[in-house]
């Protein structure tokens, strides 16, 4: 049986990538995005390349149209074995400056969508199982200055992975994050930026800011989900290029438990006096 992969925002960058390369292994591939015109041209090359897709347009941060495409999808191809939320979009700015609707657009995408698209596939998936992939990245790992709306919606997709890839573990549904860096037309201006930073003060561009491709990632993901191993759920990796991580769970350091210790501990920690 064929396997039906639905992968959001697949219109440009590492969705695209990703719809394309996964057509070449033999999914059928549903492709959604907010542009028909986008949609319509990756249809265009799967289709000329000689795989099977169909389009989907709407924004996954509206749950109406997030059931409407779930329903589609089974109303044409009778299953969904695979599940990529990659939709993305940034509104940065400082938090003191952010505007209610720069939160909510960026947490309706990233985060709403990815519950909404999970939540509606669910009752489909648990009849074959499958895979879930959600891009998070370092800025939910680590944080990022100026981006407290996305650096929040990516900290909630670990949670999701790690909660879901326990809670879905039992109807053979594997849930795993993906850490992306590849330079796409969202972090093209941003490496730009840095660039020209670097270069006017004579410095060198630090590697971290040296970016695979978009195919880098797909790669990833094609090999990911050829990987029968049903332990292997519950992950953050990270890809950039030909380079993977594995992130790690936060765990707990236990110190002293009076409280005169616990911050004496810490300022050692920190190498202050």
């Amino acid at each position: 049986m064929t396997k039906v992969a639905i992968i959001t925002g697949a219109t440009r960058g590492i969705g695209r990538s990703i719809a394309i390369q996964l057509s070449h292994v033999g999914y059928i591939i549903v492709v959604n995005g907010t542009n028909q015109l986008l949609i319509d041209d990756v249809l265009h090359q799967i289709h000329r390349m000689g795989g099977q897709a169909w389009g989907y347009c709407g924004n996954v941060g509206d749950a109406v149209k997030v059931s409407t495409m779930i329903d589609s999808v089974i109303a044409k191809y009778g299953r969904i074995d695979v599940l990529i939320h990659n939709a993305g979009n940034l509104h940065d700015q400082q938090c003191l400056h952010m505007t209610d609707e720069q939160w909510h657009s960026v947490i309706n995408v990233h985060l709403n969508g990815a519950y909404y698209c999970i939540q509606r596939a669910l009752s489909h998936m648990q009849k074959t199982g499958g895979d879930i992939l959600l891009m998070t990245s370092t800025a939910g790992l680590l944080g990022s200055i100026g981006q407290v709306n996305y650096s929040a919606s990516k900290a909630g997709i670990l949670g999701m992975v790690w909660t879901l890839a326990a809670e879905l573990k039992r109807n053979r549904i594997r849930v795993n994050g993906i850490s992306p860096a590849a330079l796409t037309d969202m972090t093209r201006p941003i490496i730009e930026h840095m660039q020209e930073k670097c270069k006017s003060r004579n410095e060198p561009f630090p590697d971290y800011w040296k970016l695979g491709e978009s195919d880098d990632i797909a790669r990833f993901v094609v090999t990911l989900l050829s990987q029968q191993d049903a332990d292997l759920t519950g992950e953050i990796f990270g890809v950039n290029g030909s380079m993977v991580t594995r992130w790690q769970k936060p765990e707990p350091v236990f110190v002293d438990n009076s409280l005169d210790s616990f911050f004496a501990n810490w300022r050692h920690e920190k190498g202050k006096k």
